[in-house]
């Protein structure tokens, strides 16, 4: 059976999108040494989730205004607390895609773009969520 084991976030610049992506999550991110703008980015230290990495995007860049709500793949980011996280990605410039929502028995989910025009998700697990 395939297995998502890596991931990859285009960014126009690699660098405020790392700069993103530490201040929201606290993840890792370090530029890789080889001749590709390609910078390594570490989610965690247990087996729960992947690591991946932000790349220089090739081709046009999307602006967030011009995109609907979800696109393309989505990578969901599971959080402790989705609304200090939503304040947190205000805060380094991320908007709102799809404001916060229960999903029944599960928790609670929104989307957003990062700064380079990027959607993602973010989830709180709550199995009471209504």
């Amino acid at each position: 059976m395939g297995r998502v084991v890596h991931f990859e976030i285009n960014a126009a610049d690699p660098e405020r999108a790392a700069m993103f992506y530490e201040s929201v999550f606290d993840w890792e991110i370090k530029k890789w040494d080889g001749p590709v703008d390609y910078w390594l980015v570490m989610t965690g230290e247990d087996d729960d989730g992947i690591d991946g990495a932000i790349v220089k995007r090739m081709g046009e860049n999307p602006k967030a205004s011009d995109m609907p709500p979800v696109m393309g793949y989505v990578n969901t980011i599971q959080v402790d607390d989705l609304d200090e996280s939503i304040e947190l990605v205000l805060k380094a410039g991320g908007t709102e895609a799809v404001a916060k929502m229960p999903v029944l028995g599960v928790g609670w989910l929104a989307y957003f773009h990062d700064t380079e025009g990027n959607i993602f998700g973010m989830m709180k697990n709550d199995t009471s969520a209504e």
